[in-house]
């Protein structure tokens, strides 16, 4: 039987939190409900560090771009790597446990839907056994069947009842998940192990300023769930939606986009081809941003997608005077793990 450990955040009032020998740091803080800032769960972007105060954390050592050396001397480590040997504590940065209070969960779904709604692009829905709660812009992981894989998918709908995910899959070239699972051989009544909620790419209800809502392929997924999200807190919202593909076979939701375009006066739909003409706005989304503003101040903005198409968004933003604060971004970067031959 695993041996567990208390966990205590200093300074907090939470008190401590039990984790087992094999299980990971935020895996435990999260299914007890207590929150620790996490993105990626890769061990590759770092928002999860926290640092080691007193007790025995066994953590795999870290790219130096993800945490310094300076950093690592100092006691820090990646939540959702380190697993405890003892009982520890920890210290997690300022205002940084602020956060959802969803527990993460283990919880099973049942395909109701697929749709193929663009090239190599599906719509899958699923209808959850029992309710999973989470923010708009979170995402769960789906486990890949016969293997220890999973892999990570944002919530396209709104948190309701929290009964039903939709999720919006492009297929990876040999990917263990697409190529080898969901577009293989998925089919309606399959039924799916998920994992969640994860994430602070979070909606954030307390600004209530006019959106810019910038996609990058299925980077909408998100963005789509904190659009309806926001219009379920404010009709009137101003939310102005750019979604970037190459080609018009890539575009997807259009009908949706201008359903809502037309039924909500607030909002603004504008696709952007980055590879042909004829529908929507030649260029990217951040070159368009650029042409539609002179000024974003008072706006706030989301932007999911490829990491250039992220990172060319925010400079776009930033050169149009959006506060950085205002700017909460997500990048995309498909696991290219090879089908088994």
């Amino acid at each position: 039987m695993d041996r567990t450990h208390a966990i205590e955040v200093a300074g907090s009032a939470t008190g401590s939190v039990r984790c087992a020998d094999d299980q990971r740091l935020l895996d435990a803080f999260l299914r007890n409900g207590v929150y620790l800032p996490n993105s990626c769960n890769q061990g590759t972007c770092g928002t999860c560090k926290v640092k080691v105060l007193g007790g025995i954390v066994d953590a795999p050592t870290p790219s130096e771009t993800v945490l310094s050396i300076d950093e690592q001397t100092a006691g820090y480590v990646l939540a959702c790597q380190s697993t405890p040997r003892s009982d520890a504590r920890i210290e997690v940065p300022l205002g940084a446990a602020d956060g959802p209070q969803h527990r993460l969960r283990d919880v099973t779904g049942t395909v109701r839907a697929i749709d193929t709604v663009a090239d190599d692009t599906l719509a899958v829905d699923v209808e959850l056994d029992s309710p999973l709660e989470f923010s708009a812009g979170q995402y769960v992981e789906l486990t890949v069947p016969g293997t220890d894989q999973v892999r990570q998918y944002s919530m396209a709908n709104p948190p309701g009842d929290g009964r039903s995910l939709e999720f919006h899959i492009r297929r990876v070239d040999g990917g263990l998940a697409t190529d080898g699972w969901i577009f293989d051989s998925l089919a309606h009544g399959h039924t799916i192990d998920i994992r969640g909620p994860w994430g602070d790419f979070l909606h954030d209800p307390g600004h209530e300023g006019p959106l810019i809502l910038l996609a990058g392929g299925t980077g909408l997924a998100p963005l789509k769930s904190i659009a309806r999200h926001a219009l379920d807190l404010d009709p009137d919202r101003e939310i102005h939606l750019y979604h970037g593909v190459r080609r018009a076979g890539d575009l997807y939701d259009v009908e949706f986009w201008e359903a809502l375009a037309a039924e909500r006066p607030g909002v603004h739909y504008t696709p952007c081809l980055s590879r042909e003409d004829g529908f929507g706005r030649h260029g990217y989304v951040g070159d368009v941003l650029l042409d539609d503003f002179a000024s974003l101040r008072g706006y706030s903005a989301y932007l999911c997608g490829p990491p250039a198409m992220v990172d060319a968004g925010v400079k776009a933003c930033k050169r149009r005077r959006m506060a950085g604060r205002l700017i909460h971004r997500e990048k995309y970067t498909p696991v290219r793990t090879a089908v088994p031959a």
